[in-house]
């Protein structure tokens, strides 16, 4: 399973890195290339829906008895295999809508609502993460495949701790709150604008934490479970939970979970904040 879902990922994303120059000749957006969602702050490109249909297209013709549940098509929730596709065709759509070099691909499989597969291809960079469910995680670039370990920290002082931000004005004024109570708890923060990466970035060790309210779940199936598979303690939402309940994200280094999550916990960071 793990297989289909790099191959449909690397597929996808070899189609989004083709696009992007396309779509965007001397940095400004071709007409119709982007549209808006939930807010004026959410946009979606042409790239994210030919993007999904490249994905949706692999997953019919590998796995055609599956479900497929994509953040611009939707889908089924169930399906007779007992397998549903959880796919995100962009994640950090304003990083590629601006030109800053990260976004993703994220493909997961899921049985029951658990993820058993997962890949995320750092499209700019050019990397694969992918983990099978009691497999481990591994990444691959052009240097080849290795394995995957969260951080070895344990001092929440000296964590590294990866959020990001809703496009809601009235959830923003909430994580702002919770921001400045966690910052002088913390090394620093960093707000990369691409959830599937920030949890990737979480398994290789290159941040300690990451927490975030209100992502849908496109946006981790495959992100957690690589880095559970990595080590991380995490924490999701169910399996059909949607951005408006506003619940919490969280992927933890091992040696961090308590004392991290008692400083989370402090600063109202794992309570949900649902949108009104």
């Amino acid at each position: 399973m793990v297989e289909v879902a790099v191959a449909v990922a690397e597929t996808a994303a070899d189609h989004v890195r083709r696009r992007r120059p396309e779509l965007f000749a001397n940095g400004a957006a071709n007409r119709g290339v982007v549209q808006t969602k939930s807010a004026p702050t959410d946009p979606v490109t042409v790239a994210d829906t030919e993007s999904e249909d490249v994905i949706r297209a692999e997953l019919a013709q590998r796995r055609p008895g599956d479900a497929v549940l994509g953040e611009e098509g939707g889908g089924d929730r169930e399906a007779p295999s007992g397998i549903r596709w959880v796919v995100d065709p962009i994640d950090g759509t304003v990083n590629f809508l601006y030109g800053i070099p990260a976004y993703a691909v994220s493909v997961a499989a899921q049985v029951d609502g658990r993820s058993v597969a997962g890949a995320v291809v750092d499209v700019a960079r050019g990397v694969t993460y992918h983990a099978s469910l009691g497999g481990g995680a591994f990444r691959t670039d052009a240097s080849g495949t290795m394995a995957l370990s969260a951080s070895a920290a344990t001092d929440p002082a000296l964590a590294l701790v990866a959020t990001g931000f809703a496009y809601s004005a009235q959830r923003r004024r909430e994580q702002a709150r919770i921001l400045c109570d966690l910052l002088p708890a913390v090394r620093d923060i960093r707000r990369i604008g691409a959830a599937a990466i920030d949890l990737c970035l979480v398994a290789e060790g290159s941040v300690d934490a990451h927490y975030e309210h209100g992502l849908s779940p496109w946006d981790w199936a495959a992100g957690a479970l690589i880095a559970a598979e990595a080590g991380a303690v995490v924490i999701t939402p169910s399996a059909d939970s949607r951005s408006d309940a506003g619940d919490v994200t969280v992927a933890i280094a091992p040696g961090l979970a308590d004392p991290l999550r008692a400083v989370l916990d402090g600063c109202g960071a794992l309570a949900p904040l649902p949108l009104a």
